[in-house]
């Protein structure tokens, strides 16, 4: 973990302490599970306090990729540059500020402290607290109840695989000698690339691509597809690109990337677009195009756990591997890489694994974010994935051009956009994009999992002014369209009886 710094051996400290003894081992766990990120961490600790002995592996860093080089470290990173992006607009609104100075060692110290003062969360000293056996080490099954970790052998009545994912390599010819950025090694760095490529412009790809140019860095997105967020509505996606652009990120679309070389001290990447062929030239070049599972050193064939290098273990809807006493959860088997989908797959297996439960995944709701800004919040389908399932929709949209609260705060670049089935006012999926649209996907995820219409949502009073009025102007746009032109004539005749 670099650099060699108090932060960073704080971290260590907790999440993987130089001087840690393994303990020894229990005559047989409830549960033995194999990784130490967000879906270990919250089967073990839940399956602790409901009494199962329980033994945990890491072989690496406990917390793992959310904690150390994720979730913490990038949202950190997000905080600086958005805020480096409003001391330059801060004249649009009448006051007057210059951003003198970026200091992005300190930018960054501040990215690892913090990730440090979180780390204890994940510790293994806590873990040990709550009565968990914590083995660090790589697990490796040796036999149909038993798993290897440091020369030491754990039985098992029943095994979690929560092993996680990584960043995936471009398959294309990388020069020899020529280094590539991931989000495991980018917050490590302590200097700013004056010249950054980013591959892929999916969540992670965008969101550092718009850090790094706001923080002062020439920033190139080089997108595979013929948008960037490809899994996003459309106008979501259109709305962040313009964004990016805004802040200096120069966007390739519809780039077949050929080759990584280098001349003299420029990174060259080689690239197919539009029937030409270009270079982006860089410092630095940052890969961002997707996650592949952890599935190897295991010895998953031993058990009879099936599994591939692309999509991971294989479970069934209960989070059974094809070994009926071996589960899996969170990246290392779901195609919905993130943490809180981790976090309640773990609540899933607790459940199936020590109980007899029969909780499925297929029922979680399941939102996202993309933390750009604006953000894009997403949950359910869109219209192009309900259009791919045969399924007729009807979108109620709110632009904020046209909700006070975000007129008043200059950020009208954005909308809901909420799905409900034809004929019905049943909530199927919903895209908001707005500055802090994570924190106001929840409402719409409530109504979807207790299957409340958008109908009723035009009735839950939302203080004024706010931006998340705009969920409710949606469900007054759904209920305007049950007033047909004979219910109208209906009310008219009743109204002059009555006048």
């Amino acid at each position: 973990m670099l650099p060699h710094d108090e932060h960073n051996a704080r971290l260590l400290d907790h999440v993987h302490p130089p001087t840690w003894v393994n303990p020894t081992p229990a005559a047989r766990y409830n549960l033995v599970v194999i990784g130490a990120g967000t879906a270990g961490l919250v089967t073990a600790a839940g399956a602790a306090g409901l009494g199962a002995k329980v033994a945990l592996i890491e072989r690496d860093l406990m917390g793992g990729d959310c904690l150390n080089v994720g979730c913490v470290p990038s949202k950190a990173l997000l905080s600086a540059a958005r805020a480096a992006a409003s001391v330059r607009r801060a004249g649009e609104i009448g006051v007057s500020a210059k951003l003198e100075t970026l200091d992005f060692p300190r930018v960054m110290e501040r990215v690892r402290r913090l990730r440090a003062d979180i780390a204890p969360n994940d510790s293994a000293v806590r873990f040990q607290s709550l009565g968990v056996d914590v083995f660090l080490g790589a697990g490796r099954f040796t036999g149909p109840d038993t798993i290897e970790v440091a020369g030491q052998t754990l039985r098992f009545k029943k095994a979690v695989i929560a092993t996680g994912a990584r960043a995936a390599r471009p398959d294309v010819p990388v020069l020899v000698g020529v280094e590539l950025l991931t989000n495991e090694t980018v917050f490590s760095r302590t200097e700013l690339p004056r010249r950054l490529a980013v591959i892929g412009g999916g969540p992670i790809g965008c969101e550092l691509a718009q850090a790094f140019a706001r923080l002062g860095s020439e920033v190139t997105l080089l997108q595979q597809s013929s948008q960037v967020l490809e899994r996003e509505d459309p106008d979501a996606a259109r709305l962040v690109a313009a964004a990016l652009e805004r802040d200096g990120v120069r966007i390739v679309t519809n780039a077949q990337i050929t080759c990584v070389t280098r001349d003299g001290h420029d990174k060259l990447i080689h690239v197919a677009h539009r029937d030409q062929a270009i270079e982006v030239r860089a410092d630095e070049i940052l890969v961002a195009a997707g996650r592949v599972p952890n599935v190897d050193g295991m010895n998953l064939e031993a058990v009879g756990v099936e599994y591939d290098g692309v999509k991971g273990v294989t479970v069934n809807d209960r989070l059974r591997t094809t070994n009926p006493r071996i589960f899996a959860a969170g990246d290392v088997c779901s195609p919905f890489k993130f943490t809180h989908a981790a976090d309640f797959m773990a609540r899933i297996v607790i459940q199936n694994s020590l109980f007899f439960g029969r909780a499925k995944a297929s029922a979680l709701v399941i939102p996202w974010c993309t933390y750009t800004s604006p953000e894009v919040a997403h949950v359910g389908l869109t219209e192009r994935a309900a259009a791919e399932q045969g399924m007729e929709v009807r979108a109620f949209v709110q632009d904020f051009r046209h909700v006070d609260r975000a007129i008043l705060d200059g950020s009208t670049d954005g909308f809901v956009k909420i799905l409900v089935r034809a004929g019905s006012d049943r909530i199927v999926g919903a895209t908001i994009v707005a500055d802090h649209a994570g924190e106001m996907i929840g409402e719409i995820v409530l109504a979807m999992k207790h299957r409340i219409g958008l109908g009723r949502l035009a009735s839950v009073i939302h203080p004024y002014p706010t931006v998340a009025e705009a969920i409710r102007k949606c469900g007054d746009a759904y209920n305007k369209t049950r007033l047909t032109p004979f219910v109208k004539r209906l009310f008219e005749r009743w109204l002059v009886w009555t006048r």
